[in-house]
């Protein structure tokens, strides 16, 4: 299981930087699309690593139709999160990764929900008026609050 070190002082050094992507993703009725990680309980906006050969807007897409089963089409960006005092460990590989998340506006287009069931075990439209009340890490709430306070705004942390 991953851990995650926000501005904690007993944060190891970060040795890898790796490039993640996400979407904001919103329907008709304007709830955002989210899922729960499965290791933590965790909600947040569906993404993950971008992978060798593919586009950061690429990532993001496939990222959330793996771990929600909605396919989106990405509009604009959202934001560029590289905030050194966020550090992610992976303790089997020994990596200590540095955020570095690339966020983006995206519609859905097709499918249902439907988490992979590895790395999500829940996906939800969820009301914005309720998102206060789900369990989110510091720097994903930030990425959904800035992504609905100002949405023709990029943001950069």
């Amino acid at each position: 299981m991953r851990e995650e070190y926000y501005h904690d002082p007993d944060a190891p050094t970060s040795n890898s930087l790796a490039p993640s992507a996400f979407a904001v993703v919103r329907d008709d009725a304007g709830r955002v699309l989210l899922v729960r990680r499965a290791d933590n309980g965790h909600w947040e906006l569906p993404g993950g690593r971008v992978d060798l050969g593919e586009s950061a807007p690429t990532a993001a897409e496939r990222e959330v139709a793996e771990e929600s089963g909605v396919t989106v089409k990405v509009t604009r960006l959202a934001g560029l999160y590289t905030d050194p005092g966020h550090i992610i460990v992976y303790p089997e590989s020994g990596e200590a990764r540095q955020q570095f998340a690339v966020c983006f506006h995206a519609l859905p287009v097709d499918g249902e929900l439907h988490p992979d069931g590895h790395e999500t075990c829940e996906a939800a439209w969820v009301p914005v008026d309720r998102l206060d009340a789900l369990v989110m890490h510091p720097t994903m709430r930030r990425r959904v609050i800035d992504a609905l306070n100002e949405p023709n705004v990029p943001h950069f942390q």
